[in-house]
């Protein structure tokens, strides 16, 4: 199994952050500290990737910089480790809920939880 995240497996296009976010468009699921919204969509290229990630720490939730930046490498780590293999094509979100900095393995249960949900 590939365990690497590189840049074409991230959603950056705004387009596609906007369909992602589009009420209607895409379904949420909700395991504290991290929620996960996520949209099955068609690729037409065949050599992109099947799921594409988006993390986001908003600044209301962790207010200082150093702890919105170990939250994301924390879900980004967890989500690598545990990528969905054979599943359909899908934008992924995952959005961090909680007001203070969680245990690495607190947040890899919950990535592996939702992930199983997807």
């Amino acid at each position: 199994m590939n365990q690497k995240f590189p840049k074409t497996e991230r959603i950056y296009l705004q387009k596609e952050i906007d369909d992602l976010f589009t009420p209607g468009n895409s379904k949420a699921i909700t395991d504290y500290p991290i929620r996960m919204v996520f949209r099955y969509v068609t690729r037409e290229n065949e050599t992109e990737p099947r799921v594409k990630v988006l993390v986001s720490v908003a600044k209301k939730r962790l207010h200082h910089a150093v702890d919105r930046v170990r939250a994301k490498r924390q879900m980004r780590e967890a989500y690598r480790l545990n990528k969905p293999n054979g599943t359909k094509a899908a934008n992924i979100a995952f959005i961090w809920l909680a007001d203070k900095p969680q245990e690495s393995s607190v947040v890899h249960e919950k990535i592996k939880n939702l992930l199983s949900k997807l």
